[in-house]
């Protein structure tokens, strides 16, 4: 016994020392490949395959197997065969042949002089859905890990397993979508072009902000242009011949979306501002588009940090640092009566900011991580007219879908109802908790906090801090500055609100459905300075699936607090 003790001390060293070795080694290997290093990532694979090798080896090892299969005592030493089983897998199926199509997901290699290879992705893209499909199966496999119990080193390296799986085939799976997608829709089979919106988040909309200016985005075999880079007011007067749901024109249509492109992406869900905006430039000029792109001044301060600043006709730079509140904030300052000269200025540095972006990239991977950091945000949205091409932009973040299944759900979207530009001075904090699985309901609360960071003496302008959006009559008076606001939370489908609470007290809800979701909705207003809670109490399904809570992109930063116990089938 002593000297099987013995034996198996110094395998499970060995397995120590290889699993960590090989880790390491995997996450320079998926390093190297976005650098564009592919020789130096098939060295490194090599050494994470060799590594896992040795640490498999040791725990299936005869001492290893005796100690795995004793009852209970055994359970750390099977979850450490579970764990070398899948780092070899890693290695075998997903890092080494990634290594060996290298050169297709490295930003450096697919973007050269202005053009994306998109002959190049379509050429790989079925090894990459086959390496794709070999990394998700893993990464089910390392979510399944046994717990090892008693044994707090290998609950550790379960943990740093499962999280460097869950990484890896995050990457891969996207590289492999974009691989399927990008050709086609980059002008791979013949031109593509987009109407391409700014939103300007200051005046909070269902997708991010009021549609403030646009440009139609055009691609030829990889190749980008922008052209017609106008001001919201060219698509005043258009009309949207669209057929969206009943439900959409009975929670939206007061607001008159598809007349009135400022109130035309009311909704959280992209597809339809999409098809209105497709619909009004197609009717105000004939041209057909064959999809919709929305960006807004956040995401434009990553690309500049990536790409450098830009600089105007009369010397003023235009850099990461200053991008957002020139256009959010400094932008309604220095020209408070002028709204032409202001939307001009507006255009103006879109126009220069897409002149750097299409021009010569020194460093394709620094943009990369840009559109990756916007998008992870959601401040980039994109629709395609052709309905695969949509699909698949559906399983992205870049599609903006509200989800049409029955898995937990709290999208809480707001929309400014005075006409002002007071979102820019709006901080949110959403919280989204429920019960256990145990019962066919559960109770469940999404808290809504909001707060108006402006100052009473800030000295805003009409333009920003007035209510120009409100009828005239309205029966109250509000100081300059105040937020006048509809919270709708879109909740798990089939959900009940027992009661809905504004800092503490009865508050009226509208109520509504959108894509089967419930749809409950208050209004709220918040003066400079102040702050408010919501509180909405509902009995949901105890619905499978992973709870979600979307974030719209406005100018503040929310990480929402989600604690709801995932149920199963």
């Amino acid at each position: 016994m002593l000297a099987l003790g013995g034996w198996l001390w110094v395998k499970a060293g060995d397995a120590k020392a290889n699993l960590e070795q090989a880790r390491e080694y995997a996450q320079q290997t998926k390093d190297t490949l976005l650098e564009g290093n592919s020789e130096e990532a098939s060295r490194l694979a090599d050494n994470a395959r060799d590594s896992a090798q040795a640490a498999r080896d040791a725990t299936h090892s005869l001492p290893w197997n005796i100690a795995a299969a004793l009852p209970w005592l055994g359970s750390p030493f099977k979850a450490g065969q579970q764990i070398s089983d899948v780092v070899l897998g890693l290695a075998d199926d997903v890092l080494q042949p990634t290594a060996d199509v290298g050169v297709t997901i490295s930003p450096d290699q697919l973007y050269k002089d202005g053009r994306v290879d998109v002959q190049l992705l379509r050429q790989q893209e079925p090894q990459l859905a086959e390496i794709s499909a070999n990394a998700v199966k893993l990464d089910a496999q390392a979510q399944e890990i046994a717990d090892p119990g008693y044994l707090t080193v290998l609950r550790d390296a379960r943990s740093q397993l499962q999280s460097q799986t869950s990484g890896i085939a995050g990457v891969i799976e996207n590289t492999a979508l974009a691989a399927r997608l990008a050709p086609t829709m980059m002008g791979a089979d013949g031109p593509r072009s987009y109407f391409m919106a700014f939103q300007t988040n200051a005046e909070a909309r269902g997708t991010g902000g009021l549609l403030g200016g646009f440009g139609i985005l055009r691609f030829d075999n990889g190749v980008p242009t922008v052209e017609d880079l106008g001001k919201n007011t060219e698509l005043a007067g258009a009309s949207a011949a669209v057929d969206l749901p009943s439900e959409f024109n009975d929670t939206y249509g007061a607001s008159n979306p598809t007349t009135d492109f400022r109130n035309s992406n009311s909704s959280s869900h992209f597809p339809y501002a999409a098809q209105i905006w497709k619909s009004m430039w197609a009717g105000k000029t004939g041209m057909n588009v064959d999809g919709v792109l929305a960006i807004d001044p956040i995401a434009l301060s990553y690309i500049l940090q990536a790409v450098g600043p830009v600089t105007m006709a009369d010397g003023e730079k235009i850099t990461a640092d200053n991008v957002v509140e020139l256009t959010e904030s400094t932008a309604y300052a220095r020209f408070p009566d002028d709204q032409n000269a202001r939307k001009n200025y507006l255009q103006g540095i879109a126009i220069e900011v897409v002149k750097k972006v299409t021009g010569k990239i020194d460093s394709p991977n620094k943009l990369l991580d840009a559109l990756g950091k916007a998008v992870g945000e959601g401040r980039i949205a994109v629709w395609s007219s052709f309905p695969d091409d949509q699909a698949l932009l559906e399983q992205t973040r870049l599609g903006h879908a509200v989800p049409d299944d029955a898995a937990p759900y709290a999208g809480v979207v707001v929309n400014n109802l005075a006409g002002n530009k007071m979102d820019y001075y709006l901080e949110r904090e959403i919280e989204y908790i429920a019960d256990d699985c145990s019962g066919d309901t559960r109770i469940s609360t999404v808290t809504v906090r909001l707060k108006n960071t402006a100052s009473l003496d800030a000295n805003l302008t009409e333009y920003v801090g007035g209510m120009v959006g409100l009828p005239r009559g309205a029966p109250f008076e509000v100081p300059n500055g105040t937020m006048i606001t509809s919270v709708r939370l879109l909740a798990t489908k089939n959900a009940t609100l027992l009661s809905a609470l504004a800092n503490g007290e009865r508050v009226p809800v509208i109520k509504k459905q959108e894509r089967g979701h419930p749809s409950f909705e208050v209004q709220v207003l918040i003066p400079p300075g102040k702050s408010g809670e919501l509180t909405f109490r509902m009995s949901e399904p105890t619905s499978a699936g992973s709870p979600r809570v979307p974030v719209q992109p406005l100018v503040d930063d929310v990480k929402p607090v989600v604690s709801v116990p995932e149920c199963s089938e």
